[in-house]
C-alpha cells in the first residue's frame, strides 16, 4: 500500500497529465484518492491542474470536512464522497472536461453505442446523467443511480468522472472515455454508425470476464436487439428510476 506522500505524489502526476492532454483547462477537474475508510486525499479549489504540488492537497473526512491542508476544499467533493460511499471498491477519481465527450454531454448523447470492442471490454457503457448543479446536491442525486453500475458517467453539461480501484486505473478510463467520443464523433460525422450485433456482445461478454481475472465479474444484464441499435442514436439523461445505458454490458454490483 502506498503512502500519504505516494498518494500526494501520483494526484500532481495524473493531474498533470490532465492538463497537458487538454483534457481540463485552466482550474477545472478534480482528483481524489482514499486514504482509509474516514480520510480522503484531494486537489483542492482554484488550483490549475498542471501546476499542482504535494502539499497542495487537503484531506476531509466522510462529510467533506477539512482534517488537514492550507487550501480550501473544492465545492464538487459531495461528487467524490458520494462514489466512494457507494463504491467501497473504488480508491480513486478523476474529474475532468475532455473536450469531445463533454460535448457529447452537452448534446444529450451518451456513449452507450457498441460501437469499439476495446471499450465495451473495459468500460462496458458510458451512460449520460441528467444535469446537476456543480457543487449542489442536484448533482449527487442524478449520479447516485448510476454509480454502482458504472465506472465512468457523462455529466450533461458538464464533464465527465471516472472511478477505479486506484488513481492511475480511474485516470486510464477517463482518456478511454475521451478516445472513444473522438471514434463516436467520427462515426456520426460519417452517418454510418455500425454498432457491434448481440452475438458479438455475447462474446465480449466472456472475453471481458477473463481479461477482468474475475476481479470484476461480467454483468448479466441482457444483450440488445441488433435492429434497435442500428436506430436513433441519440438518448435523454438517464432517469433515475429506468433501465440504464441499454445496449451494452453493465458492471455488477457484488453483494
Amino acid at each position: 500500500m502506498a503512502s500519504e506522500r505516494q498518494y500526494r505524489e501520483q494526484i500532481v502526476r495524473y493531474g498533470r497529465m490532465l492538463h497537458e492532454r487538454g483534457l481540463v483547462a485552466a482550474t477545472d477537474g478534480n482528483l481524489s484518492v482514499r486514504l482509509d475508510k474516514n480520510r480522503i486525499l484531494a486537489t483542492p479549489t482554484c488550483m490549475s491542474k498542471g501546476g499542482m504540488r504535494a502539499s497542495d492537497m487537503v484531506i476531509v473526512d466522510m462529510e467533506g470536512r477539512l482534517l488537514a491542508g492550507r487550501r480550501r476544499v473544492s465545492s464538487e467533493i459531495a461528487m467524490h464522497l458520494l462514489i466512494y460511499r457507494l463504491r467501497p471498491d473504488v480508491n480513486g477519481i478523476v474529474h475532468a472536461h475532455p473536450p469531445t465527450a463533454t460535448g457529447f454531454a452537452a448534446a444529450g448523447v451518451a456513449l452507450n453505442q457498441p460501437l469499439v470492442c476495446e471499450v465495451v471490454i473495459g468500460l462496458g457503457s458510458i451512460p449520460l446523467a441528467k444535469y446537476g448543479t456543480p457543487g449542489t446536491p442536484e448533482l449527487t442525486d442524478a449520479l447516485a443511480p448510476l454509480v454502482p453500475q458504472y465506472d465512468a458517467i457523462l455529466m450533461s453539461n458538464h464533464g465527465v468522472v471516472a472511478y477505479g480501484s486506484d488513481l492511475s486505473q480511474a485516470y486510464m478510463k477517463m482518456e478511454t472515455v475521451e478516445h472513444f467520443a473522438k471514434i463516436a464523433l467520427v462515426t456520426h460525422q460519417l452517418g454510418n454508425q455500425q454498432p457491434l450485433g448481440a452475438a458479438e456482445l455475447e462474446k465480449l461478454v466472456v472475453v471481458r470476464e477473463k481479461y477482468l481475472g474475475g476481479l470484476q465479474p461480467a454483468s448479466s444484464a441482457p444483450l440488445p436487439d441488433p435492429a434497435s441499435a442500428n436506430g436513433n442514436h441519440r438518448k435523454k439523461a438517464a432517469p433515475e428510476s429506468a433501465p440504464l445505458a441499454e445496449g451494452l454490458p453493465r458492471r455488477r454490483v457484488s453483494s
